[in-house]
Parts: C-alpha cells; sequence; structure tokens
C-alpha cells in the first residue's frame, strides 16, 4: 500500500505532494495488457427511450470478444439484475468463467466516465476517482456513479486518490509514453472545473495519470452530449500514432471541425520533438433517430487483450474502416459490432467500458 497520508487523499491545486505521479504511479496505453474490462450493466431506460431492450444483444456480443482474451467485471444492482445478466449473457453464448459481478449499484451505463481510473507502478495499483458530474450536471442524479470507483478501490484494498475536480475517462487519450491528448471543447467548458485555469486543469491531469504532457485539440463531433470527448474524433494506437476521423462530405456540420483537428494534430510534436504519424479514418452516413443526429463514430472503438472491438453502423464506410482499424493492430483481431441501437445512448463501446491493467511484472 502506499504511504498516503489520509488527510492528504483531496489536493488544493496548488499541493501535489502525494499525486499519484510524484508516488511513481502512471495510467497504461489501452493496448497495454488488461487484467480486466470494467463495465456497468445498462438499466436506465432513459438513455435509450423507447430502444433499450434491443441493446442488450450487441452489448453482450461486446462482453463475449472481451472475455476470450480476460477478465469481465461488471457492476450490478443486486441479485435480480445479475440473474438477468446471465442469462443475457448465456443467449449470447459468452463464456461466463470469465465474468465477475460486483454490487456497486449506479445511475447509467458509461463506465469509461465514472468507471475507476487504474495507475500502475510496478507490482502495485492503484485507483484514481475523479469527480463526476453526468458530463457538466447534463443527466442528473450521477451520485451513484460518482462514488463507483471508491467502492471498487475499497473492494480490491487499493489505494486511492481523490483529485476532487471532475474528469472523464472519455475525455482522455494516452500513447502510454507520457502524453495525453484531451480537447479544449471538453475539459474548459464551464460546466466541469470553472474554477481553473488551462494549466491548473493539465497540471492535475499530468498529476494524477503520471504523464509528461498534455496535447490539445478543439471541438468534438456533432451530436456529442459530452461536449466533445476526445474518444469521438482520435485515438491513439501506439506511442506516435493517432487514427482520426475525417469526413469527406463538405457539407456535412463535422467537415471543417475536423478538418481543423487534423490541421492541429499535423502541427504537433510529442515530448521527443517526434511529429504524429497520421492514419485517417473515414466517418459513417449520418445516423439520425428521433430527429437526432447522434455521435456515430468508428474512432469509438474499444482496445481489448485479444481483439479490437468497433461499432459499426450498417454503413458503406463500416468494412474500410475495419480493415484501416485492423492495418493498426496487426496482433489483433479486430470485430466490428453494430452499434445502430447502442449510439441511441450517445455513447459506445469505448464510452462504455473501462480497461483494469495488468500489473506490470505479470
Amino acid at each position: 500500500m502506499s504511504q498516503i497520508p489520509p488527510n492528504k487523499y483531496t489536493l488544493k491545486p496548488d499541493q501535489f505532494e502525494y499525486s499519484p505521479k510524484k508516488q511513481g504511479y502512471s495510467f497504461p496505453a489501452e493496448w497495454a495488457k488488461h487484467e480486466a474490462t470494467w463495465l456497468s450493466w445498462p438499466h436506465k431506460e432513459a438513455s435509450w427511450p423507447g430502444k433499450i431492450e434491443t441493446i442488450y444483444q450487441p452489448y453482450c456480443q461486446f462482453i463475449k470478444a472481451v472475455a476470450e482474451g480476460e477478465k469481465v467485471r461488471i457492476n450490478v444492482k443486486d441479485e435480480e439484475m445479475k440473474a438477468f445478466v446471465i442469462a443475457e449473457l448465456e443467449k449470447a453464448e459468452a463464456d461466463l468463467s470469465q465474468i465477475e459481478f460486483y454490487f456497486n449499484e449506479t445511475n447509467d451505463a458509461w463506465c469509461r466516465d465514472h468507471g475507476p481510473a487504474f495507475v500502475l507502478n510496478g507490482d502495485s495499483k492503484a485507483v484514481v476517482d475523479w469527480g463526476y458530474n453526468a458530463w457538466g450536471g447534463k443527466y442528473p442524479p450521477f451520485d451513484l456513479d460518482d462514488v463507483v470507483p471508491t467502492k471498487i478501490a475499497k473492494q480490491f484494498d487499493l489505494p486511492l486518490f481523490l483529485p476532487d475536480i471532475v474528469m472523464e475517462g472519455g475525455s482522455v487519450e494516452f500513447n502510454g509514453a507520457g502524453t495525453i491528448l484531451t480537447t479544449t471543447a471538453c475539459l474548459l467548458n464551464e460546466n466541469r472545473n470553472p474554477h481553473l485555469t488551462k494549466e491548473q486543469i493539465e497540471q492535475y491531469l499530468l498529476e494524477y495519470y503520471g504523464q509528461e504532457q498534455v496535447l490539445w485539440l478543439g471541438d468534438g463531433i456533432v451530436g456529442d452530449d459530452t461536449d466533445g470527448h476526445i474518444d469521438d474524433i482520435t485515438r491513439f494506437v501506439n506511442e506516435d500514432t493517432v487514427l482520426t476521423v475525417v469526413e469527406s462530405d463538405p457539407a456535412d456540420e463535422n467537415y471543417h471541425l475536423l478538418q481543423e483537428n487534423l490541421e492541429a494534430l499535423k502541427a504537433m510534436k510529442l515530448k521527443d520533438g517526434r511529429s504524429l504519424n497520421i492514419v485517417e479514418l473515414p466517418m459513417p452516413a449520418p445516423v439520425i433517430y428521433d430527429d437526432t443526429r447522434l455521435p456515430a463514430s468508428y474512432a469509438n472503438f474499444y482496445i481489448a487483450n485479444a481483439a479490437v472491438i468497433v461499432p459499426v453502423f450498417d454503413d458503406v464506410n463500416d468494412e474500410k474502416a475495419l480493415e484501416i482499424i485492423q492495418g493498426c493492430f496487426p496482433d489483433r483481431k479486430v470485430i466490428g459490432i453494430n452499434s445502430v441501437d447502442i449510439i441511441w445512448g450517445l455513447g459506445s463501446f469505448h464510452c462504455l467500458s473501462q480497461q483494469e491493467p495488468a500489473l506490470r511484472s505479470h
């Protein structure tokens, strides 16, 4: 266990003496080996109004694919929900021996944003529990989601860091070598941490994720209710390579903002001076439901031990996107799973999941 004085768990902006970085912890890249993937079972009908029953089949296909290479740990409310989940997983023929259940009641399913951020220091693992306010207070209540990481840290007897500022896992992307990629649209939004400057937010990111550099993009895609999460637009696939979505139709409302992001990526330098290798990923045609444009993006893929699971949308670009992503992950199977119903919840597989890295000594 780390020697963190209990009265120093919650730090002020100028007090980082006991931060994860100071104690040698860092947040690994998503492609580093996982011990498990964490999920919070979807149950909030208001997140998929009129459609929640339709998402269980693709969601369980996702779990099945992840479970082929690692444990899947699912937050459920009670025994009744657990029984329902097991029945759904049996329909999907998922490997139940790889699936574990934890009684951590949640408000919603978006585990990327409310789940624990696991940091490693050699043979030690700790949890960072960022504040969570449902993307700027948009979808109350969120009190149950906000305490999930602390509950998990206690269940596993792990050291716990409480930065006491709002941060979501979908807003940050890591290259595994000290660099964080994020967006100003999200992290500088006044509905998150209006009391902090950009420089102060950077300091929190570097200290609590154990990193060296923050690179900033601008806006997220149209329809993204998170105010511009990075995991819908640009993803690291190795230390110096990013996949970034581009829109080919100049008349589409995503065209110019994605071009601006592309130009910003071209100008970026890693901490050692290298430029980024940029692989362009197409966008699907607009996915509209109930007169609402949904944030459909192939960039919301999840990198598991045995596979990369990609949302697809019955679109002409589905196969092209899968081929491009496969080219970036020659050592993993790339699996497309239909996300037309899931995206009605305004997120997909990456938004729904949070990796727990394996200890480096294992």
